[in-house]
């Protein structure tokens, strides 16, 4: 069964209401009311982008991004840094570059008749 766009658009609306009054009135930063509206949003919103590709297969530039439920406290440095060294058959982007590319003697090899370098 497919909603009507207009109706899905009135819901998004509405939510995004409740939200603004739910944020207004808010009692602590957990507040359940303030979750629930940003919820209701994120669901409203897929409801509308749904009911407005059904009805005239388009879509909105905006996108809803999934809540993480707080994983950054799980999150321990020390188990990263492992990640981010190189193993030791592994090369940093600048150890690709050879130095003698680069040899300054070779600015004297450039071609003459249209002055570019020559390729090697």
């Amino acid at each position: 069964m497919s909603t009507d766009p207009r109706a899905a658009l009135q819901s998004l609306v509405n939510a995004l209401e409740e939200h603004l009054a739910a944020a207004a009135n808010r009692r602590s930063d957990d507040d359940p009311s303030v979750d629930g509206a940003y919820l209701a949003i994120a669901n409203s919103f897929e409801a509308y982008e749904e009911a407005l590709y059904d009805a005239y297969d388009e879509v909105t530039p905006l996108t809803v991004f999934a809540d993480d439920d707080d994983s950054d406290d799980d999150y321990d440095e020390d188990e990263d840094d492992e990640d981010d060294l190189l193993e030791d058959n592994e090369l940093l982007d600048e150890d690709l570059v050879d130095e003698d590319d680069y040899d300054e003697d070779d600015d004297s090899s450039a071609d003459s008749s249209n002055g570019s370098r020559e390729r090697r």
